[in-house]
């Protein structure tokens, strides 16, 4: 939701747009005209003064509609006249200042409208000949006023700094908003088969089950038998409405060359909705065949039944973004919400020092938001290289450890040609904010570098400057510090979970279907944008960022290897004052206080969580060029990271043994990657990345040393041991306190580029 209508919400106020400065415009709405000869070929021009660069041109029908915007401070306003001039589009490209009629205004007139006041309605103005006489007939509805841009013409407008684009690209510098489609996992147990019509050896062949979604396919494994028992589960993932239809096809042969025994078809939307643990009823299928009897005429048999289980589970979430920086947790089914705990506002400001994408120093640049279902596109400024959006938006939060993607783009479809060779909008960089790690209601106006991988290495591509803001008043804090202690996706996750190759399956899916959503908006939200900011080449081998992975393992451990490194000067004699007296500690210690070993570490650790609290990040943390490895990385290196999946190298032998290659390195860097991400997550409790989060550990060690203090060592040891080989059926199936509370710590994988 916009800022404004959040405002509207409950009494839930926002400030709007007083994260970035307020722009003036004037708007010119062009309604119709009437009474005026019909010709294909008449168009309309709107003039401010005498800068014909301040003027706009869109080319209409009597009956259309288009709102145009002129930034106050490009307008001499000593020059005081507004000109709507009617033309020939003919006559104009041989006179330019030819026109059929007109209507002048001053600026001075113009009224000033307040966004939250109904719009200005438009009136009939009459047409003047070129020599100022009135026509006899002929007029033309208009609205003028002075407003900025919380104004709803605003992303409907044709900005002034966009009179260089052609009429027909204008829809591809506008702002937009889009909703990208509710996902639901489809889940399809197959069961068996029985009284199928088998038209193949079925010692020479095998049976199997081929389930259709749209253009998404999965297969059971193969059995012999005659009447096949398969209980596996295929999971699909489905979009609202849903109007695709599963398709159930039973299959003879091998994967590579089959034949259809039956099928059956089941349109989604009969298909069971599963929100809680309730078990689905199975059903039986009946399979069908098409037979030909003449030409023009064709019957349905029976050829057997296929037994399954069939649901849509609206209890999980669907992971359209890899979970250190996904937006969003809240399960499928809108009716297993909660209720929203704030607000997300964020501020796109400007962006400096860009980096000339196209011949003649220019660049077409737009910026990207996404959070949650809710994708935000400003306008694109056209040809410069420090463009000014000073756009603000705003989403509801409904869970504070959450991520918010922010990326640049370069516009290419202004230009027929480039979009008639299909020619991708470039990206300029990304960056990533965690919610949990802003102090509430604070803002942050802060500039974060712009970092590009592309084939010829990676490069600075500029600044941009964002304003943030999460207010997090509609729930107490006493909640917020709860909300740590509970698992971060939906139960079924932990109740039903889904099996690692079913997991592999569906990554891809999510991103796939998102596409295709946006792409069909207009004007679209192209595939390249969406697959760049839902990082769909996030698990593909790079060499760059196995290396990335062993060097945040290295940092971890680096604070352990100092401490080692300072046992071993110790126990050297390499520092004697400092030898004799950690020996004098360690034997009073030892001798005199055994109980109290403990606590002094519990205190030390408190002691060091202090000691950085003055030393804790100031801003949002971002993506580092240096820390990603952009500066070790090669051409060649960079070549293989973006190189496609299966890879284009000639030479069959040596694609399948680079894909080989690739896969296993692949699997190695998730490796690598998931004990960084352990690793920092700890780390994190005491770096105050996230302030709540280590107050609470800081808590915890405040506790931790009170109670060390007065219960004896061994009652404390007894306890966790007898509580760690407790019973099974006393054990609870969701993950524990601490588990939970460790697994909403931030890692530093968010910031990796």
């Amino acid at each position: 939701m916009d800022s404004a209508v959040l405002a509207n919400e409950g009494g839930r106020c926002t400030r709007g747009y007083d994260l970035v400065e307020q722009m003036e415009f004037l708007f010119v709405r062009v309604v119709r005209m009437r009474d005026f000869p019909k010709n294909s070929d008449h168009y309309v021009e709107v003039k401010v003064g005498d800068d014909l660069n301040a003027s706009t041109l869109f080319f209409i029908s009597p009956e259309s509609n288009q709102v145009f915007a002129f930034e106050k401070d490009k307008i001499d306003m000593e020059v005081s006249n507004v000109l709507v001039l009617v033309k020939d589009k003919r006559l104009a490209s041989k006179r330019p200042d030819e026109f059929l009629a007109s209507v002048q205004f001053s600026l001075f007139d113009v009224p000033t409208r307040v966004p939250q006041e109904s719009s200005l309605a438009p009136q009939w103005y009459r047409l003047q000949r070129p020599n100022g006489a009135h026509l006899v007939r002929g007029e033309i509805m208009l609205s003028l006023w002075m407003g900025t841009q919380e104004d709803e013409s605003f992303p409907y407008a044709w900005c002034s700094n966009a009179t260089m684009v052609s009429d027909d690209a204008v829809c591809y510098t506008a702002s937009k908003v889009y909703t990208s489609p509710t996902l639901w996992y489809l889940r399809v147990n197959v069961i068996e088969a029985k009284d199928l019509d088998l038209r193949l050896n079925p010692q020479s062949s095998h049976v199997f089950v081929q389930v259709h979604l749209g253009r998404r396919c999965l297969r059971t494994r193969l059995s012999r038998s005659p009447n096949p028992l398969w209980n596996e589960d295929l999971v699909f993932v489905a979009q609202e409405p849903f109007s695709d239809t599963l398709v159930l096809s039973v299959e003879q042969g091998t994967p590579a060359k089959h034949i259809s025994l039956g099928k059956h078809e089941l349109p989604l939307k009969y298909v069971n909705k599963r929100l809680d643990d309730t078990d689905v009823d199975s059903r039986w299928y009946g399979l069908d065949r098409a037979i030909t009897i003449t030409k023009k005429t064709r019957e349905v048999e029976f050829v057997g039944t296929l037994h399954a289980k069939i649901s849509l589970d609206g209890a999980y979430h669907v992971m359209d973004e890899p979970i250190e920086y996904c937006s969003d947790f809240r399960p499928s089914s809108k009716e297993l919400w909660k209720s929203s705990i704030g607000v997300l506002e964020v501020g796109i400001q400007k962006a400096t020092g860009l980096v000339a994408m196209k011949s003649g120093d220019r660049t077409d640049a737009y910026c990207v938001a996404k959070y949650g279902p809710k994708w935000v596109r400003t306008r694109t400024a056209v040809n410069t290289l420090s463009p000014m959006w000073n756009e603000q938006h705003a989403w509801e939060v409904y869970e504070p450890f959450t991520v918010i993607t922010i990326a640049v783009f370069d516009n290419n479809q202004l230009d027929a040609k480039s979009r008639a060779a299909g020619v991708k909008d470039v990206p300029m960089g990304k960056i990533r904010i965690r919610l949990s790690t802003l102090d509430n209601g604070k803002v942050y106006k802060h500039s974060y570098p712009l970092v590009s991988v592309q084939p010829s290495g990676v490069k600075k591509m500029g600044k941009i400057h964002l304003a943030v803001r999460f207010s997090c008043s509609f729930v107490s804090p006493l909640k917020m510090y709860e909300s740590y202690m509970f698992p971060l996706l939906p139960k079924h996750h932990h109740v039903f979970p889904l099996s690692a190759s079913q997991l592999h399956t569906l990554s891809h899916q999510p991103a796939h279907i998102i596409a295709q959503s946006l792409g069909r908006a207009d004007p679209s939200l192209r595939t390249e944008v969406v697959y760049d900011m839902l990082e769909y080449r996030s698990n593909v081998w790079s060499k760059r960022k196995a290396v990335v992975n062993v060097n945040r393992i290295m940092s971890l451990i680096g604070d352990f290897v100092a401490f080692w490194k300072w046992l071993e000067d110790i126990r050297k004699w390499k520092r004697p004052i400092a030898t004799l007296l950690f020996s004098f500690m360690c034997s009073v210690m030892i001798l005199f206080y055994p109980n109290r070993i403990s606590p002094l570490v519990i205190l030390s650790l408190l002691c060091v969580v202090l000691k950085r609290y003055f030393n804790r990040p100031r801003n949002p943390c971002h993506t580092d060029a240096i820390f990603s490895g952009a500066n070790e990385a090669t051409l060649e290196d960079l070549k293989e990271e973006l190189d496609t999946f299966p890879t284009q190298l000639e030479g069959e032998p040596l694609t399948r043994r680079y894909d080989r290659l690739r896969v296993v390195a692949t699997n190695a860097q998730k490796m690598t990657d998931d004990l960084a991400i352990i690793g920092e997550k700890l780390q994190a409790l005491v770096t105050w990345r996230d302030p709540i989060a280590t107050t609470m550990f800081l808590l915890f060690c405040g506790v931790g040393f009170l109670v060390s203090i007065t219960v004896p060592a061994r009652v404390i040891i007894f306890i966790w041991i007898t509580y760690y080989l407790r019973h099974p059926r006393l054990r609870n199936m969701f993950p524990s306190v601490v588990e939970n509370f460790i697994n909403r710590m931030p890692s530093k994988k968010a910031f990796v580029l």
